[in-house]
């Protein structure tokens, strides 16, 4: 048997090909054509953990709820932000990155283009579920303007900005930066192939750039300071990720684990849930050694958050164990099946979000109803993502199988 890969990035057995083979319909003997079965090899972990960003970003969104004080953003300068766009930019690698050798510049770019209609629709989804949501709860009782901008709650002028992303409403603003950056595919491919480094260095430039001067920035109607996920900052998170996964496929392998940098992140990370820690949330004495001084800034992506989400990445990707509970575990199973579908999960995850701050803004914050929405929202989402994992598995094994060549008789003589 020969293994090749397939352009969902799954490594699949393929007959060996010692024995000559006619094409079906020749006038050899008699074959059968044997379908042979598919040993998939994709690493489960980038799939759990962009699930498991997807369900603490639905957690987060929600300022009322209780169970925010247990994600990562309590534990670390980073938060679930960063860690979807690092791995949107693995996952886009593997996904694009092959595909220009493999299937050709046009097919490829067709491909690209039809995922950003799609996210584009995900985006228009959310605003008009958000607006019209408000709008209408308002009728019933009084909504706070943090719902939603008081520009957008009123009139039909902002339709055009939202829809040309000049207006991007909070909480509605992570899917346009994931559109930019996907759309700016093709210019990173160029560039790595130019020279594997040259995307990497330009971006770290222009992210440093945009770190000595944080108002260089995509113009926001809503915001004077213009988009809250800096574009020209956060695409060298996503250059990192495709570098990162454009390596782990050349090299053919796992990043090496160096003892020496296993211990350097674990001390990195200490430090930074020590210091992002809300101890007076908790009621504990504040042991940040820097107290208030050091807050690291989300909407440039400071260097800060930028080493706490690579540390995690590392320590994940260079671990066996991690790649074995991925794939082997129900928890990991689950996650993973929630990352592969992170379009349909984050846009019913956002929307989620809104009715949750709705019902607590009017009916309360009891234990009752914290129960209910995280109990309900979390099955909701996970159990959208086994739905859809479900149907992708029926259509892949509804499709005709492409017969294996057929291996001609001994004997046979070859036209």
């Amino acid at each position: 048997m020969q293994a090749h890969t397939d352009k969902a990035g799954t490594v699949q057995a393929t007959p060996a090909t010692g024995a000559p083979a006619q094409e079906p319909g020749g006038a050899a003997a008699p074959t059968v054509p044997v379908a042979t079965p598919t040993r998939s090899r994709r690493d489960h972990r980038i799939d759990a953990l962009r699930g498991a960003a997807l369900l603490m970003m639905f957690i987060d969104h929600i300022p009322q709820n209780l169970l925010n004080r247990f994600t990562m953003r309590n534990v670390g300068f980073a938060d679930a932000a960063e860690v979807f766009v690092l791995l949107a930019g693995y996952a886009s690698w593997l996904a694009y990155g092959r595909g220009f050798t493999k299937y050709g510049v046009l097919p490829t770019l067709q491909r690209l283009f039809k995922r950003c209609v799609q996210l584009y629709i995900g985006q228009t989804i959310m605003v008009m579920a958000y607006v019209f949501t408000v709008r209408g709860w308002r009728h019933f009782t009084p909504v706070s303007v943090d719902y939603l901008e008081p520009e957008l709650a009123h009139g039909l002028g902002w339709v055009w900005r939202v829809m040309m992303f000049d207006a991007l409403p909070s909480n509605l603003n992570i899917m346009p930066l994931y559109l930019v950056l996907l759309g700016g595919f093709p210019i990173f491919y160029l560039l790595m192939r130019i020279h594997r480094s040259l995307a990497l260095l330009l971006s770290g430039a222009l992210w440093m750039l945009v770190n000595m001067d944080p108002g260089l920035n995509f113009p926001n109607w809503l915001d004077p300071d213009g988009w809250y996920f800096n574009p020209l900052a956060w695409q060298f998170l996503f250059a990192l990720g495709l570098t990162a996964s454009a390596q782990t496929q050349q090299r053919g392998r796992d990043f090496k684990r160096v003892p020496a940098l296993v211990a350097l992140c674990w001390v990195y990370l200490l430090f930074s849930a020590i210091q992002a820690f809300p101890w007076a949330l908790w009621g504990l004495p504040d042991l940040r050694p820097f107290g208030d001084t050091l807050a690291p800034a989300k909407s440039w992506l400071s260097p800060l958050r930028l080493l706490d989400v690579m540390a995690i990445f590392y320590l994940v990707q260079s671990s066996e164990p991690a790649r074995r509970w991925a794939a082997e575990s129900w928890v990991g199973q689950e996650l993973a099946r929630v990352g592969r579908s992170s379009l349909e999960v984050f846009v019913v995850g956002t929307i989620l979000d809104l009715y949750a701050r709705l019902i607590f803004s009017t009916f309360g914050e009891g234990w009752a109803l914290q129960v209910a929405v995280n109990v309900v929202g979390l099955a909701i989402l996970i159990s959208l993502a086994s739905w859809l994992d479900r149907r992708r598995t029926r259509a892949r094994a509804g499709r005709p199988v492409a017969p294996a060549a057929p291996v001609a008789a001994p004997g046979a003589t070859q036209g």
